[in-house]
């Protein structure tokens, strides 16, 4: 009978240790998440910077240990780029093919760092669409209706759109949608197929845990997304973006290429859910990267050239212009700006050899308020990146804290 009560009993405080190890856990994780989300430039500005600074650094150090390592393969990339630079400085007939790819590999890279910019996932992406390609085929939408052509100067163009010359033998037509759409389809490709670059990394760390058994950090959304799916079971009321979760999970794990297509086809703010879920389920990179590249560099970006070419059309233009006139007290004020800035538009591209100077801020509020609404964009990117910086220098630290004392606290009981 002593026996028996002694290992109850032996039982039981076992059980309690758990429980009570359970809880400490829970509220430990509690003290970090609400640590780690106070991480942000303007609650605790000093900080912020120092665990972003610590991130940086760290950043460096593994990845230089990590060229370090492979050292045959810097030393390729280092004569690579000495031979590029004496092809470069070296006078002769090849300065031509070298002017231009330097040309051409500037677009290139300029459009398609645009496009991992909106989506490589640093804390909040770059709303380069918004900010760059839109306004760029507005543009050149605007100037085709104006001028009644697509054949623009180049250069300017595409840095800068003029009409062309008028006692030129080009035929003015009208263009059609069609015309203006494959007038920016290299631009718009190369930003769409940059998008889908920056829907990699979720996928990589996804798999690369996975195939480690490395079950902590880079899994965490699919953690989430459990909990939302028991949450759901319980019959629990689940928020709109909560139920968009479960559902794109669904879709991709279920209809796997063609749900990939289906939801890089369309904007989508979750689809970083779709890189982590085809990580971890260990699905082809060919299959997931096909798929997102042709929802996002052909389908999607079709869709928002069409929605911009119909919007920026010139007869829809000043019929809104003639709208904001009917609007009470302000239309008319409202007005105004709007109708200036499209004058000044149509002005400039009748610039022929820059005879006339016109800024289009000149008399002009809306111009200078997208400049500014441009660099507020940037500066949130940049303070976004700063903050995730931040965060993950905290949360690595903690971990490592946690990781040591556990390992202490299992030395001591074995030398007790």
């Amino acid at each position: 009978m002593s026996t028996g009560s002694s290992n109850s009993k032996i039982t039981s405080n076992r059980n309690g240790n758990n429980n009570n190890s359970a809880v400490s856990q829970k509220n430990d994780n509690k003290k970090l998440a609400k640590e780690i989300k106070s991480l942000v430039l303007w609650k605790s500005p000093m900080k912020t910077l120092k665990y972003a600074s610590l991130e940086i650094i760290y950043l460096l150090q593994t990845n230089v240990n990590r060229l370090l390592h492979r050292r045959a393969q810097l030393t390729a990339v280092l004569v690579l780029l000495c031979s590029i630079a004496v092809a470069i400085y070296t006078p002769g007939e090849h300065q031509k093919l070298i002017d231009y790819f330097k040309h051409k590999g500037f677009f290139v890279v300029y459009w398609l760092g645009l496009g991992i910019l909106s989506s490589v996932g640093l804390g909040t992406g770059l709303h380069t669409f918004l900010l760059y390609l839109g306004p760029h085929i507005a543009s050149v939408t605007l100037a085709a209706y104006e001028c009644s052509s697509l054949n623009f100067p180049e250069p300017p163009y595409p840095n800068e759109i003029l009409c062309p010359d008028e006692n030129g033998a080009a035929e003015h037509t009208v263009p059609s949608l069609w015309s203006i759409m494959t007038k920016v389809r290299y631009e718009a490709f190369l930003w769409g197929a940059g998008t889908a670059l920056g829907e990699l990394p979720p996928y990589f760390m996804a798999k690369a845990a996975r195939l480690s058994g490395n079950d902590t950090e880079e899994l965490e959304n699919l953690q989430e997304l459990e909990k939302l799916q028991k949450r759901k079971e319980k019959g629990e009321k689940l928020g709109l973006f909560d139920k968009g979760k479960l559902m794109m999970e669904d879709i991709v794990e279920r209809v796997g290429f063609f749900g990939i297509l289906l939801c890089a086809s369309i904007p989508n703010p979750l689809f970083d859910l779709a890189g982590i879920t085809c990580g971890h389920f260990l699905v082809p990179f060919w299959k997931f990267f096909g798929a997102t590249l042709i929802g996002k560099a052909v389908i999607k970006m079709h869709i928002q050239k069409i929605f911009v070419i119909i919007s920026f059309n010139e007869n829809l233009v000043d019929k809104f212009i003639d709208i904001l006139a009917l609007i009470p007290l302000v239309g008319v004020r409202l007005q105004k700006p709007f109708k200036g800035f499209f004058e000044s538009q149509k002005q400039r591209l009748h610039r022929n050899n820059h005879k006339q100077s016109i800024k289009p801020s000149d008399g002009n509020i809306l111009a200078s308020v997208f400049e500014y609404f441009v660099f507020a964009m940037i500066c949130y990117f940049i303070i976004s990146i700063v903050n995730t910086f931040a965060q993950s220098c905290c949360k690595r630290m903690r971990k490592l804290q946690s990781s040591n004392s556990s390992v202490d606290i299992a030395s001591i009981k074995q030398e007790s």
